[in-house]
């Protein structure tokens, strides 16, 4: 297939060619058997031949952790299988989660060939002889659909931003800086160049971008907690150790380094999992830092006067780790039929037993027709949604929300949304 990122995005059903198909389908087995070794050493040669993306674009901390490897072998191999599964369904859930993290990180249409040129190399490695003419022309087929799928996704979001591919940073000035809890700092952010905010959706994030004491200039997500309408934002970051790990330099930098008047860089709001006008019955359900969506949900609901019941779930090592626990106690109160239930695995004082440990929601009544958000660690969603399976909740009204790669989409268990 033409390496072409010109090729348009096909609106209707993505569909191998019969010859692709057949033979993805005969070497699906092996290349998902090698799928981690040929993530691996993509990522290897990507970086060799170009070490800036790693430096400016690439989470590092993601790729120490291999989280990301797993990630795009996952997303790779279920693309994969969903093509030739069920040809003429487009995999929508993966394509819009992959896209929107890639637009709120700047990524263009320029940068997929050479993508494809270090994950094509690295296919032919890793299967040697088994990687014939026609076996590395149909794996090229799969890259190219779901590339020019996630361009042109990409090219729309973009677009209704009002910047151009890949020009979706903006300074913005730090207005206030307030501690939550020892560990989270929020950080309320107003544009600095006179532009107006752009508009958001409750549950949507943005990228910020830093530079580093070696000069990287390293980006991650973070959700905004005000309410769509609001002119100044908001945004909670929570420290994570790291040591000699990278993994925490994002989070020790904004709080150690960034301070009110400063400056930083941050995008264009972006996500997929987002809370839609509606009086439908809601559950909220999140886990330690993940009550950061939550909370612009719930302002959200309160600006627009939601009359349907609202059951708001939360989790949290103890009552001292809970960041934004005023703010959604607040928020509940002023909802007309809103309730509150928290979790501690190590509460304070008489603190009721069956409030202790992990969320059970057996005694939390699920209303008729409920859309479920939810947002926190991988386990904790898991448990949550299978509760709520369990109780007669359909798939498609179970909405997540994950921090960093999302391995459960990758592995095919994200559910219909």
């Amino acid at each position: 297939m033409p390496h072409n990122t010109n090729l348009r995005y096909q609106l209707g059903p993505l569909m191998l060619s019969q010859k692709s198909a057949e033979t993805v389908r005969a070497t699906l087995p092996a290349v998902g058997e090698a799928i981690d070794t040929i993530t691996d050493l993509f990522y290897r040669k990507l970086f060799t031949a170009h070490p800036e993306l790693l430096r400016n674009m690439f989470n590092r901390a993601n790729q120490s952790a291999g989280t990301q490897r797993q990630a795009l072998a996952g997303a790779i191999a279920a693309f994969a299988t969903a093509l030739v599964e069920q040809p003429g369904v487009r995999p929508d859930a993966l394509l819009r989660r992959i896209a929107h993290k890639h637009a709120s990180l700047g990524v263009s249409a320029a940068q997929y060939p050479v993508v494809h040129r270090h994950l094509a190399a690295a296919i032919a490695e890793v299967l040697g002889d088994a990687a014939t003419e026609e076996v590395t022309a149909a794996w090229d087929e799969v890259y190219w659909l779901m590339a020019n799928s996630l361009i042109e996704i990409e090219r729309r979001l973009y677009a209704e931003q009002g910047v151009l591919a890949g020009g979706t940073w903006r300074p913005w000035e730090v207005v206030e800086k307030i501690r939550e809890t020892a560990d989270v700092v929020t950080f309320r952010i107003r544009p600095a160049d006179g532009r107006p905010a752009p508009a958001f959706k409750a549950g949507q994030y943005v990228s910020v971008q830093v530079e580093l004491a070696d000069g990287a200039r390293q980006s991650r997500q973070y959700s905004l907690t005000n309410a769509p309408g609001a002119t100044v934002r908001s945004f909670a970051v929570k420290r994570v150790a790291g040591g000699a790990d990278p993994a925490g330099e994002v989070s020790g930098h904004l709080h150690d380094r960034v301070h009110e008047g400063d400056r930083l860089t941050v995008s264009a709001p972006y996500g997929d999992v987002v809370l839609e006008a509606t009086n439908a019955p809601l559950l909220l359900a999140s886990a330690g830092i993940g009550c950061t969506p939550m909370v612009a949900m719930l302002e959200d609901l309160v600006d627009r006067g939601h009359q349907g019941p609202v059951v708001a779930v939360h989790a949290d090592r103890s009552p001292a780790d809970h960041a934004l626990r005023a703010d959604q106690e607040r928020l509940v109160a002023k909802l007309a039929r809103g309730t509150g239930q928290v979790w501690y695995e190590r509460p304070e004082g008489d603190w009721p037993a069956e409030r202790t440990g992990r969320v059970d929601l057996s005694g939390i009544e699920i209303p008729d027709g409920v859309q479920a958000y939810l947002c926190g660690p991988l386990p904790f969603m898991r448990s949550v949604r299978t509760q709520l399976l369990e109780r007669g909740v359909h798939p498609s009204a179970i909405h997540y929300e994950v921090f960093g790669p999302d391995l459960w989409l990758a592995q095919g268990d994200g559910g219909e949304r």
